[in-house]
């Protein structure tokens, strides 16, 4: 049911940080780095790079796909519902239809966003004036690619974009990658 997200089917930087320590928890949240998306959103993905590529830029991926049981870990360490779903609820990344990005030049090196991926912090919302102007021309130019390929942006954090009616798709749990992410 879901999708592989790794080149070369998907012309695509990975950096799968919940694979890390390097993330908000401290700890690995995957024991492997695995990118998967349902095929729907894998689709809106392709055209997303087709469009990125278009001005000059790639996407970098830090998270996709996030199995229930990875949901309750980050919610352990960061039960904020401003930034990460409260997993009674369930995440869109829990549906295999939200994805965390950037952008990044041609050479690989991410744009400047104003602030790091994950900053749990107000600084990370959409529409944010107090940043220089190319920072947010890099947040709009990253917009204006995921929108026109289809995906919604969340208001809370310039990374995470979605579905529409990504509520319509159900919850998985790791079962549905093979076991592979926990």
């Amino acid at each position: 049911m879901l999708t592989e997200i790794a080149p070369p089917a998907f012309d695509i930087d990975l950096e799968l940080l919940y694979a890390t320590a390097d993330n908000l928890s401290g700890v690995p949240i995957y024991r492997s780095a695995v990118c998967l998306l349902h095929p729907d959103a894998a689709r809106r993905l392709t055209d997303a790079i087709r469009l990125a590529r278009g001005i000059g830029c790639r996407l970098r991926v830090y998270d996709a796909f996030r199995p229930t049981e990875a949901q309750w870990r980050l919610w352990q360490a960061f039960p904020d519902p401003t930034y990460i779903a409260d997993p009674r609820l369930g995440s869109n990344h829990s549906r295999g239809v939200a994805i965390d990005l950037t952008l990044a030049d041609a050479a690989g090196v991410p744009l400047d966003m104003g602030t790091g991926f994950d900053e749990m912090t107000e600084r990370s919302h959409h529409g944010r004036s107090d940043l220089t102007a190319k920072q947010q021309r890099n947040r709009a130019k990253l917009l204006g690619v995921m929108v026109a390929a289809g995906w919604e942006h969340y208001p809370s954090e310039w990374w995470h974009y979605q579905l529409p009616d990504a509520e319509s798709y159900p919850l998985l749990t790791d079962a549905a990658a093979g076991g592979r992410l926990m």
